[in-house]
């Protein structure tokens, strides 16, 4: 008599999530490599082998495919406590009671967190007395932020525009976080095109590329910089090349004060 096949292992949740998101943008893992600091053999192992992605790089494919990222990282939270699946038992099999219980373990954390997102977003809408909007405080700060990007690194909720250059199709902003001590470009185009979008400090430059049909990219990774002086921003469209200018009298410093 044949016997049964063995089911194979469930996909851990957070993986299939990735999945999810990032057939949602439509992008190629090429292409996300050009609109994140991962490069495209980091992205294959994080959405096909299972390898568990940092968390700025949750928060990026979040911001991309554009949605909320705070469920995305509540399973990505989740996924760190058994980084190896549930421990076997004493035949080599991991224990299938032990793997029922991850599941509802990973529903309660999203329904906590849809909650308090939900209990936030309702008390801002009413103006609820003695409410007031919570900012998330920034991930990183100086050398522990470059190549990151603004949005998912919360370094663009304090970001000043420090320097502008303007052409008929975009506008060229240099960004700067106070908070983070990071400096970076910020491209907003007028009509659809390809865009190569960059910062640079010295000989320290970051850059990312954005195909034509790509509407939400439009900064470059981040340098950290102790001053935005001598910080140039620039971008690339439609073979036009646009900076913003330099103060070559004060130059940044890349990386952070002994």
């Amino acid at each position: 008599m044949r016997q049964p096949a063995e089911p194979t292992a469930p996909e851990e949740p957070l993986m299939v999530r990735l999945r999810e998101l990032k057939d949602r943008t439509g992008l190629s893992l090429a292409a996300l490599a050009a609109r994140t600091p991962y490069s495209k053999s980091a992205w294959h192992r994080y959405l096909t082998e299972g390898k568990r992605p940092p968390r700025s790089a949750v928060e990026a494919l979040a911001r991309i495919a554009g949605v909320d990222p705070a469920p995305v990282l509540a399973l990505w939270e989740a996924s760190g406590e058994h980084p190896a699946g549930s421990p076997p038992d004493e035949s080599g099999q991991e224990n299938p009671a032990k793997r029922r219980l991850r599941r509802p373990a990973v529903l309660a954390l999203l329904t906590v967190t849809a909650a308090a997102t939900a209990a936030l977003a309702l008390s801002a809408r009413h103006g609820s007395p003695g409410t007031q909007a919570v900012v998330a405080a920034p991930r990183c700060h100086g050398r522990s932020c470059q190549g990151e990007l603004p949005d998912a690194s919360a370094c663009a909720r304090d970001a000043q525009t420090k320097s502008t250059v303007t052409d008929p199709d975009y506008d060229v902003r240099l960004r700067y976080s106070p908070a983070c001590r990071t400096a970076w470009s910020e491209v907003r185009v007028h009509s659809p095109h390809a865009r190569e979008i960059s910062v640079r400090a010295g000989e320290n430059m970051l850059s990312a590329t954005y195909p034509a049909y790509d509407s939400t990219g439009y900064t470059s990774p981040m340098l950290a910089v102790t001053s935005p002086r001598g910080v140039e921003a620039c971008a690339e469209v439609a073979g036009q090349l646009a900076c913003t200018g330099l103060d070559a009298d004060e130059p940044a410093e890349s990386g952070e004060q002994p």
